[in-house]
């Protein structure tokens, strides 16, 4: 078993603060819980080298800006699998997100795993280890903490490491260590994890089915909603679901009894906020909304539309098998629809290595500078002459 040391005294932490400097990069996970609050509460943060673990305690050491400060060290690489929660916390307590970034997640796809993969599925893989789960819902905000608990979360840092080390040998075989550096970099955005009340209505799936007025009033209810839960720490479900807030949408109900008239609405939401909820919507329902972009109207395709499609994934098929990937890795229907319909500049095919691989032939393809042609029973891309 790996020596573990679980962190809670100044003294302790300012020796970790000086042993990460040593170090060119670190594992990283974090333990929090969110089932009843708006902000993550931040629990655990486990760090892992090859030569060492540990574990810090948040909760009994408020004070951790040295160690943020360490860690945000920008020539030592910070790596995680599925980072964005991790992130998250980060940027909550530090206002900052730290890099360079190295995901697990994100780089699995280019060695021939499934999309997203799950970290227990790459331990049991890569290592052949069977992750025990037993403390999968535990309350990481108890103290003290059993070895079990501590052991099960430094697991996740143990294996992360030797993952690492696995993943940057493999990709440097195969040529592909630079592939994901534009990738990882997005990952430092800030706005990735900070949603502005006024942006929270685009989270919110099937807006583009709604009316002009339907709209307005989904996108009044949601900043509503947002500001809400930040300012209770609740999360936003306890507010208002998304379905109940289509549901005003479509009704449009300006009074208390037209309220209760909604299904699924409980008392509580009716006694705290029913009445501002009404005055939103009798506002909203005579303001503009904010336009779709062009990305989330729906979009009626034609055959035309179809065989186009049918000719990017047939590109798409061909550079991923030359490249042994899941063509639906490079590119999903869903990106090659975004290339063809919107041209929007979010589309994966636009950027990193998805771009150097498939994305600058597709677009030209659908530019007209490039043709495809047939050889010796293959499918090749011709320049136009």
């Amino acid at each position: 078993m790996t020596n573990i040391q679980y962190i809670n005294t100044e003294e302790q932490l300012k020796t970790l603060c000086g042993q990460i400097k040593k170090t060119s990069w670190l594992a990283l996970d974090t333990e929090f819980l969110r089932e009843k609050t708006y902000y993550p509460k931040f629990c655990l943060l486990q760090v892992a080298t090859p030569d060492w673990v540990v574990c810090v305690d948040p909760l009994v050491l408020p004070d951790l800006s040295d160690l943020f400060a360490a860690i945000a060290n920008p020539t030592i690489v910070k790596v995680f699998h599925s980072c964005h929660q991790d992130l998250e916390i980060f940027y909550q307590l530090t206002g900052n997100v730290p890099g360079p970034i190295f995901d697990t997640q994100m780089a699995a796809p280019l060695l021939g795993y499934q999309d997203n993969p799950g970290y227990g599925m790459l331990v049991s893989s890569l290592l052949n280890v069977n992750l025990n789960k037993a403390h999968t819902r535990a309350d990481w905000s108890k103290r003290p903490l059993s070895e079990a608990e501590i052991q099960y979360a430094a697991d996740d840092v143990i294996y992360l490491c030797q993952i690492y080390q696995l993943m940057l040998q493999k990709l440097a075989e195969l040529g592909r260590l630079d592939w994901l550096v534009q990738d990882f970099k997005t990952l430092e955005n800030p706005n990735n994890y900070h949603v502005l009340p006024e942006n929270a209505w685009l989270k919110i799936r099937a807006k583009n089915k709604l009316t002009s007025k339907q709209l307005a009033i989904v996108q009044a209810l949601a900043q509503w909603r947002e500001i809400a839960a930040q300012s209770e720490n609740r999360p936003k479900t306890w507010l208002l679901r998304d379905e109940l807030i289509f549901d005003m949408a479509k009704l449009q109900p300006e009074t208390i009894d037209s309220l209760t008239d909604i299904r699924g609405i409980n008392e509580r939401t009716l006694h705290r906020y029913g009445q501002k909820l009404c005055e939103i919507i009798t506002v909203a329902k005579n303001n503009a909304p904010v336009s779709l972009k062009e990305k989330d109207r729906s979009i009626k395709k034609n055959q035309q539309h179809e065989a186009i499609l049918d000719i990017l994934t047939a590109l798409v098929r061909i550079r991923a098998e030359e490249n042994s990937l899941n063509p639906t890795i490079l590119a999903t229907r869903k990106d090659l629809e975004d290339l063809l319909f919107n041209e929007a500049e979010d589309c994966p095919l636009l950027h990193g290595w998805r771009y150097s691989m498939a994305g600058e032939e597709l677009v030209g393809l659908l530019k007209g500078e490039l043709l495809f042609g047939i050889q010796a029973d293959k499918l090749n891309v011709i320049k136009k002459q």
